[in-house]
């Protein structure tokens, strides 16, 4: 019984996507003040980054919608780049949505020189 069937050099972690953040999604999130929805936006963010995107829907260029179905009703806006990487663009909610998607296209179409915040 040498073998160790768990050894993590050996498993590769299929379905694990690393997750960047934008400048402009991270001072997004640093100012909720619900202290709450703080904490269900990174679970949600980290059943993400294993692979369960969840609740998703396209709104074109290539960016989806997070949509979170608590508070005021929580959208978190990225990009995939490749089939690794998901770019956090920015957040809002169900109020600010037409201005977020305006915004999350905006920062796609920019993104020739990279994302602000990020070395792409």
């Amino acid at each position: 019984m040498g073998d160790q069937i768990d050894n993590a050099d050996d498993v590769p972690y299929k379905g694990h996507v690393q997750i960047v953040q934008t400048a402009r999604f991270r001072a997004w999130l640093d100012g909720l003040r619900d202290r709450r929805a703080r904490l269900r936006i990174d679970d949600r963010l980290m059943r993400l980054a294993a692979g369960n995107a969840g609740d998703t829907k396209s709104v074109g260029n290539g960016v989806q919608e997070l949509r979170l179905h608590f508070g005021p009703g929580y959208r978190i806006y990225y990009i995939w780049q490749g089939d690794v990487l998901v770019i956090l663009l920015n957040g809002g909610d169900k109020n600010t949505q037409s201005r977020d998607i305006a915004l999350a296209h905006k920062m796609v179409r920019e993104a020739d020189d990279g994302i602000e915040g990020l070395p792409i």
